[in-house]
């Protein structure tokens, strides 16, 4: 719970500097390569956190890291956060200021999961069944699960729609268990 206030709080303050110094979109881009390379590489999130290496050389190896691929106010801004010893939270920061990011611009992120996948037209009717009636931009990532079996499940923030054939197939078998008839002898 710490970590995700600290984070909150790091990436709202990250995000009204950006805003006011006119650099919010290289900003995004930033933490979104930031948090990319967080969730693929857990050794780099180890060594972030790891007590044992002292500070300047997390500051040494992120400058080497990063350096030339963002703009001089993230580069200060990541200065800032291991000067102030809170590179331990930098994943759960980058990641934050994206959802505040996507929250400020409006932004639904819908997650589609099928078991292989959608093509194109799917995809934009996707897009105009979670855009609504709203004028937010809609964002499809996909994920691909066998345990599907057929059929889909959208998930947009805490609403989900499951017309999965899996899911019918559970709801018949429950409905068979649950069998309201007597047996008559």
């Amino acid at each position: 719970m710490q970590g995700t206030r600290v984070a909150s709080r790091y990436a709202k303050a990250f995000i009204d500097l950006t805003i006011e110094q006119g650099v919010l979109e290289q900003a995004y881009a930033d933490m979104k390569a930031i948090d990319e390379v967080c969730k693929s590489n857990s050794d780099f999130v180890s060594f972030l956190k790891s007590p044992i290496v002292k500070t300047d050389k997390k500051q040494t190896v992120l400058l080497e890291l990063f350096k030339g691929k963002f703009n001089k106010v993230t580069d200060a801004y990541i200065h800032l956060i291991t000067n102030k010893k809170r590179e331990i939270y930098l994943a759960e920061i980058a990641n934050e200021f994206i959802n505040q990011y996507k929250t400020k611009k409006k932004i639904l992120t819908a997650i589609v999961t099928t078991a292989n996948g959608i093509d194109e037209v799917t995809r934009k009717q996707i897009i105009e069944i979670v855009k609504g009636q709203s004028t937010s931009e809609v964002i499809i990532q996909e994920k691909i699960d066998k345990n599907v079996i057929g059929g889909f499940i959208i998930r947009v923030g805490d609403k989900q729609v499951d017309a999965t054939i899996a899911r019918k197939i559970n709801s018949l078998k429950r409905s068979f268990k649950e069998n309201p008839f007597i047996k008559e002898f």
